[in-house]
């Protein structure tokens, strides 16, 4: 497919009149297996083309798609385009297509995700669902295989190619009351095993039995990394130099100073083989190694290509997360303090305030309460409200960084006085 996307920009550039085009190819084949219910509900393999052509007559834009090749097709693409261009209003914000760039090497798919076959996924989820069986539960989810490909192409020089896989994997165990999720994604697939999923999910059902109710208040939070990864997305979307330039986050005249807590820190890097990297990402912009937090200093902000003309630096964006860990283990963490509660994972996250950083949000896949360094009982969910960087100086110890996304390192954190505000019934 890669000759076939580089004939098809060859085409776009001899046809393309613009004085300025983005062309983008993205070819991806995916393969579905559901589960509910203790049974398989869908399977569904299938591949999808997309040719997206943006083009520019000085700072007026129009853009178009189509999902075939042949002559007609992209000769029709580059014509719609073209005309809507020439018909729009212009930009203000207009940015021209990127030169050339040196990219990262291409990292060819691992071989055993490309290689995976449905069989083994069909075998492995009939084992889960044969664990549930077992504990009188009922399990659902979905196993997913994914295979991409990224051709990009600019007027002014850009040519790009890439490619990637990954496998996910992730189910919900449930009876009566007590419900719980797991779930992981992986570059590699030698990397995975659905047995430890399974060991996974069967820890958290079995402690989840028989919770109770606790009162609201501050307490010390074990957050594993599923939770901790769920708190960071929201984090980082706000984490942009212009809004904080226009006062619409936290993070304004914050650059260079120590704004979060000495000892989070927080890079995506292009070095680690458990991360899916890509080589370029946005309308060209290349990956590389980037600090954002470094012991609590802000390094750098997400920079659109718009936004980084203006400053007079270089666009940059979150393609991977690697926050560094420590050698804690969880054991140790529930010695550290009196008591406290350990989360598995957060959702219905919302802003409260954007301009000071505050965020609520639900705890969700259970809730277990601990003293004196022993797990004494499950509780009910409850609600927080957070700073969520301020919860970063409260950071009381680290375990190691794990994959626990296919573009992701997270360790589980132990913060003190996590704010709770109130309890739910479920």
């Amino acid at each position: 497919m890669r000759n076939k996307m580089k004939k098809t920009g060859e085409f776009i550039q001899k046809k393309c009149q613009a004085d300025d085009y983005v062309l983008r190819i993205s070819r991806n084949q995916k393969l579905h297996t559901r589960f509910a219910q203790n049974a398989i509900t869908q399977h569904i393999n299938g591949e999808n083309l997309q040719i997206k052509l943006k083009v520019a007559f000085d700072n007026k834009t129009g853009s178009a798609s189509v999902n075939q090749t042949d002559d007609d097709s992209l000769e029709k693409l580059v014509n719609t385009a073209e005309a809507m261009a020439k018909i729009n209003k212009p930009d203000p914000e207009f940015v021209s297509s990127e030169k050339e760039h040196d990219l990262i090497e291409l990292e060819e798919p691992a071989a055993a995700t490309t290689e995976l076959k449905v069989k083994k996924i069909v075998n492995d989820i009939k084992n889960c669902i044969e664990n549930a069986k077992k504990k009188e539960a009922k399990l659902s989810g979905i196993s997913q295989k994914k295979m991409n490909e990224v051709y990009l192409k600019t007027k002014n020089g850009f040519e790009g190619y890439d490619e990637s896989a990954t496998f996910s994997h992730s189910m919900t165990i449930k009876k009566e009351n007590v419900e719980t999720k797991v779930s992981k994604s992986v570059r590699d697939y030698t990397n995975f095993s659905m047995q430890e999923m399974i060991d996974k999910l069967n820890e958290q059902f079995d402690s989840l039995q028989e919770p109770r109710k606790m009162d609201k208040g501050r307490i010390p939070v074990i957050m594993r990394p599923l939770a901790f990864l769920s708190w960071l997305y929201y984090l980082m979307w706000t984490f942009r130099m212009r809004e904080a330039d226009e006062g619409l986050n936290p993070y304004t005249d914050q650059i260079g100073k120590q704004f979060f807590g000495k000892a989070f820190t927080l890079c995506s890097t292009t070095s680690d083989s458990q991360l899916s990297t890509p080589r370029f990402y946005g309308n060209g912009i290349p990956a590389k190694n980037i600090d954002w937090i470094k012991n609590g200093v802000i390094k750098n902000m997400q920079t659109s290509r718009y936004y980084a003309r203006e400053k007079g630096i270089e666009p940059s964006g979150i393609y991977n997360f690697l926050v560094e860990g420590g050698d804690s283990k969880e054991e140790e963490m529930m010695q550290k303090v009196e008591r406290g509660i350990i989360l598995n994972n957060l959702w219905y996250i919302r802003p409260v305030d954007m301009k000071s950083g505050e965020w609520t949000g639900l705890t969700r896949d259970g809730v277990l309460y601990f003293e004196d360094g022993k797990v004494r009982n499950s509780v009910y969910n409850f609600r927080w409200n957070e700073i969520l960087h301020d919860v970063t100086k409260r950071i009381l110890a680290l375990g190691p960084a794990l994959p626990v996304e296919h573009n992701a390192k997270i360790p589980t954190v132990l913060f003190d006085d996590f704010n709770f505000v109130d309890v739910t019934t479920f």
